[in-house]
This record gives structure tokens, C-alpha cells and sequence, in this order.
């Protein structure tokens, strides 16, 4: 009996709820539910095909994907920046833009690929990525053009860049080998220095070539080669900047001492990016200061007491903290520092003369020397970040003036001497012009005069005073708040690393701590390589890293692009 009025109690109800199921009110309010479900999907999925994507261990993206959160007083600026977001969206979604993202895509695989399985970027069927730089083959080229040929006194440095040195000679070139072999045996084109000597520090070309020789002497083994063996400083709260820094001062003892200087641990390099023999060495991002050869010598020279008695080995240890942080720059050269370019900006006024002159020029040296190569990992890490920032971008350029539809697995056509011997050798796309602005805030403090983001961003409008072309901006911070005001400049577009970054008072100790080992190097280092690449700069010479930035970028061809600095060094 229970049982049954159990069952007509259902059945009651039941029939109470299919007649108000099927009352007009209520399948009102069904349909708009299941709308408001699709409209929610198609929105995520939008979001899901634009605005920051994420390829290794960094990603980057431009501001305006970034564009969140809005206080009262960014409401208009922050609401043009998204109206303009859904815009870019609806046409991506209704116009067909599906290829452009399917190319991006592709080229993201590629990029994995390639990092993760050594392998050539160049031998895929997808269209050329002009963002993108073929690992594997820059390696083997600079492999061979930091070795030496058989005897030469110099490995094949010409003006023939890049790959023009692997075309094929025939028996009438025979005098064409002649006069290049006189080129190399002079070593006059150090081919890691880019620009007329006129567009450089003074002296920079001999000065890098006879760099490469010291540490390169003939013969490693001989009883008159001199060695200095030093670690990277490990000292608590040094940055990579001072890390640098301090191997410079080291690097000008070894030549003042007619020493050959070989690095040993790098702890930046103590992580699991760095395979094989390069883990927790500098040979992980760059390729190292000496040969092979020299290094395993000096490291046998170690164990012997003889040795050191003799002199032939000296360590860190063996020199101050003076003698290395602020030491005698070497005057092998003379004194060209006394007329370097006066190209520098500080509150409107050209910096033409201060007291350490030579120690800015000896460090842009010194910089320049041990950067000289990327690695094949170095490469890869600046191959994802390029793509990440740049890739969308390049995937619609390359759509637009092709009209091949690459998703069908076109195979390759063959590519001609000029593409495989000039046009080879050219940097990698990226949108031009571009500016490179680091700014350093935080625990900086301390060192230096800090200046709001707002006062790098009116050095970023003096500059396109004259040049009204440029719009990009690479912006290089590790404070959060500054990423986040450069919302409020709609009229200009902003690439930055996609990385946890400093909020509030928090140590510049503390914040690497966060981010692990592995990342808080290699997004610091592609930075610094990106800046070293702009076109214009903007930082504050009172910080070490943007003093190397400058460095680089004036043993790099980029002397005559000027430095905007929001402060001058505090030892000047």
C-alpha cells in the first residue's frame, strides 16, 4: 500500500511538472538559458584563439590582448582598448583569419620541434617563418667561423657573411681563394661585429679580434701559456648584470697579466635546460671564452703543484675585490675611450665626458667578447619568444603575399644560390621600428635615482618626434605596476615576456627565488639580447644591466641610435 501511493505521489507530480513545463513562461526562460550557453562558448573559444600564447618555458604578448581590470580612472582608455579587442576578434572569427592562426599554430610546433629534437628549421614544407632563425645551421656556422682552419693563424673571417663561405669554388676561382685567403690570414672582420667602425666604440673590431687571439693561442700546451681560472660570483643579491660585470674586470686582469682567462661554475646555468657538459656553464648561452683545448689544459694545470708554484695557474681568489670590480683597464689599445661618440641623452643634454670612460668602454668590450655566439639553446629561447610575440603578426604578412594554401601539404620548391647564400644570413623579422625600454624600479632604489614609468614613456615621445613611424615598444620590467600602466598609452603597442613579476616591496633576491632557477635566466637574457637588437633604447645607466645593454649595443652597430637614460651612473 505504501508502495503504490508512492508511485501515484510521483506520477503526480510528474504531470504538475510537464504543465509547467510546457507554459510559455517557462520555455521563455529555457531558450534564453541554452542561448546564453552558446554565446558563452563562442566567447571562450574566441579567447582561447587570440591574445597571449604560451610556447616553452616563456611566452610574450602584446598589451593589448592584456587589457583587464580597469580602474575608474582608465575606464575610456581601457574601454577603447577592448572595443578594439572584439573588433580584431569578429574579424578573425567572421573573416576567415582561420589560416593565419593555423600557420601560427604550425609554426609554434615547428619551434618545439626543433628546440626539443635538434633539428633544422629550415627543412619543413610550411611557408619560410620570417621571425624565425634556423638553429641548428647559425650553430654550425658559428661553430666554424670560432675555429680555426688548419694552421691560420685566424678561423674564416671575411666580408662575406654568413653563408656565402660554403659556396662551391671551381678551378677558375683560384684567385678569388687567393685574396680571400689574405683576408683571413689578416683577421680583420671578427664577423660577430655588425656595422661600419664608424657606427661602433672606437677600436672595436681590432680590439675583438685580438681579444679572440689571446684567448686563443696556438698552442694551449705550450709552457709560456698563463691561466686564470675563475667561477661566475655567487654572492647573494648579485644579479646577472654584476655577474657580468665581475667576469669583465677578470677578463682585463687576464690580458694586463698576459693570462688566458677560463670560466668555471656558472650556478645560472644549474638547471635542466642546460644539458651535458654545458649544465652550470657559461657554454650553456654563449659560446665560451677559450678553446677546448685550453680549458682542459688549465683544469689538468690545477692538480699539478708545480703549477702553482710557477705561477702558471692564478684563481678569483688571488686578486681583491678592487682589483676585480674597479681594476686597470688594459691599455694594450691605447686610450680610445678619450674619444668615445657622445651619444648618450641625460636630461636633454649630450654626456661627452665623465669620470669613467674607460671602464664604459672596456665593459662594452668585454660584453661584446663573451656574448660573441649564441648557442643552439640561447637561439631556441629567443626562437620562442620571437614567435610568441611576433609570430601572429608574421603568419598574416607572410598570408597576405602568398596565395599558396600551405595546408595542403605543398611541397617545397627549390630554393635558388641567392636564397641559400645572402638572403640566408639575415636577422630575423621582427615589426619595425622598435624601441627597447628596461625599466628598473623596485629594491633599485637603493643604487639609484628611480623614476616613474611616465618618465621613460616622455623619452619614448621625444624620440618619435622624429621618427613619427615608430609605434613598437619591447618592454623589458620586472615590476608589475609598470606593465600595468602601460595600458594607459593606447596610441603604442607593447611586447613584454609573459612572467610573474614583482608586486609591492618584494627583494629582487626573493622575486628570482619565485621564479625558479631556470626561468629567472633565460627570460632576463632574452631581454637583454631583444634590447640589444632595437632600434632605439631607453633605461637607466645606473643600472649594471642597462649599462651592458648599452654596451652591446655600441659594439653592435648601434652607436648612432643614441641612449636615452632617465639617470646617469652613480660613479660617474
Amino acid at each position: 500500500m505504501e508502495a503504490l501511493n508512492q508511485r501515484s505521489l510521483e506520477r503526480v507530480v510528474s504531470q504538475r511538472a510537464l504543465q509547467i513545463g510546457s507554459s510559455f513562461p517557462c520555455r521563455i526562460c529555457v531558450i534564453g538559458f541554452l542561448c546564453g550557453v552558446c554565446l558563452t562558448s563562442l566567447f571562450l573559444a574566441a579567447l582561447t584563439s587570440f591574445g597571449a600564447f604560451e610556447f616553452g618555458a616563456l611566452s610574450i604578448s602584446p598589451a593589448i590582448s592584456s587589457s583587464t581590470n580597469p580602474t575608474s580612472g582608465e575606464c575610456n582608455v581601457k574601454q577603447k582598448n577592448l572595443e578594439r579587442w572584439f573588433i580584431s576578434q569578429e574579424k578573425l572569427t567572421v573573416g576567415g583569419d582561420e589560416r593565419v592562426s593555423l600557420l601560427y599554430s604550425s609554426w609554434g610546433n615547428l619551434v618545439t620541434q626543433s628546440a626539443n629534437e635538434d633539428t633544422h628549421l629550415g627543412k619543413s614544407n610550411l611557408p619560410k617563418a620570417p621571425h624565425l632563425e634556423d638553429c641548428k645551421l647559425s650553430a654550425e656556422i658559428n661553430q666554424r667561423l670560432d675555429n680555426r682552419v688548419q694552421n691560420d693563424s685566424f678561423p674564416p673571417w671575411t666580408i662575406w657573411k654568413g653563408q656565402l663561405n660554403n659556396i662551391p669554388w671551381t678551378a677558375e676561382d683560384e684567385q678569388l681563394w687567393y685574396y680571400r685567403h689574405q683576408i683571413v690570414s689578416e683577421g680583420t672582420y671578427p664577423p660577430w661585429i655588425k656595422g661600419s667602425d664608424e657606427e661602433n666604440y672606437p677600436l672595436t673590431r681590432k680590439v675583438q679580434r685580438d681579444m679572440w687571439l689571446h684567448q686563443h693561442p696556438l698552442n694551449c700546451g705550450d709552457g709560456n701559456v698563463k691561466f686564470l681560472i675563475a667561477d661566475w660570483e655567487r654572492l647573494p643579491g648579485l644579479g646577472i648584470g654584476a655577474q657580468i660585470a665581475g667576469m669583465s674586470g677578470l677578463l682585463a686582469i687576464a690580458i694586463n697579466e698576459k693570462r688566458v682567462l677560463v670560466t668555471s661554475y656558472y650556478n645560472r646555468a644549474d638547471h635542466n635546460g642546460c644539458k651535458g657538459s654545458s649544465r652550470s656553464s657559461w657554454s650553456c648561452y654563449f659560446f665560451p671564452e677559450t678553446s677546448l683545448e685550453c680549458r682542459d689544459r688549465a683544469f689538468k694545470l690545477m692538480k699539478q703543484k708545480e703549477a702553482w708554484e710557477k705561477g702558471i695557474i692564478t684563481i678569483k681568489e688571488n686578486y681583491t675585490s678592487k682589483e676585480i670590480w674597479s681594476g686597470r683597464t688594459p691599455r694594450s689599445w691605447g686610450e680610445p675611450w678619450s674619444y668615445l661618440q657622445p651619444t648618450t641623452d641625460i636630461n636633454g643634454s649630450l654626456i661627452a665626458y665623465h669620470r669613467k670612460m674607460d671602464r664604459r668602454w672596456w665593459r662594452a668590450q668585454a660584453v661584446r667578447y663573451l656574448m660573441r655566439f649564441h648557442t643552439e639553446y640561447t637561439c631556441n629561447l629567443l626562437n620562442q619568444e620571437r614567435h610568441a610575440a611576433f609570430g601572429w603578426e608574421a603568419a598574416r604578412m607572410v598570408l597576405e603575399s602568398q596565395h599558396t594554401d600551405f595546408s595542403e601539404g605543398v611541397e617545397k620548391v627549390a630554393e635558388h644560390d641567392i636564397e641559400n647564400f645572402v638572403w640566408s644570413s639575415h636577422k630575423p623579422w621582427s615589426p619595425r621600428p622598435i624601441l627597447s625600454m628596461h625599466v628598473r624600479m623596485g629594491d633599485k632604489a637603493c643604487e639609484m635615482k628611480v623614476v616613474g614609468f611616465k618618465e621613460y614613456m616622455h623619452l619614448a615621445e621625444r624620440i618619435r618626434k622624429h621618427f613619427p613611424d615608430l609605434k613598437n615598444i619591447w618592454l623589458s620590467t620586472e615590476m608589475q605596476e609598470v606593465v600595468d600602466q602601460s595600458r594607459l598609452y593606447p596610441n603604442w603597442m607593447f611586447y613584454y615576456t609573459n612572467v610573474t613579476r614583482q608586486m609591492g616591496n618584494m627583494t629582487m633576491a626573493t622575486y628570482e627565488a619565485s621564479l625558479g632557477r631556470e626561468m629567472s635566466t633565460n627570460y632576463p637574457l632574452v631581454n637583454f639580447l631583444m634590447a640589444t637588437e632595437a632600434d632605439f633604447f631607453i633605461g637607466a645607466l645606473g643600472s649594471t644591466w642597462c649599462f651592458l645593454i648599452d654596451g652591446m649595443r655600441n659594439t653592435g652597430g648601434k652607436v648612432m641610435s643614441g641612449y636615452l637614460s632617465v639617470n646617469k651612473d652613480r660613479f660617474w
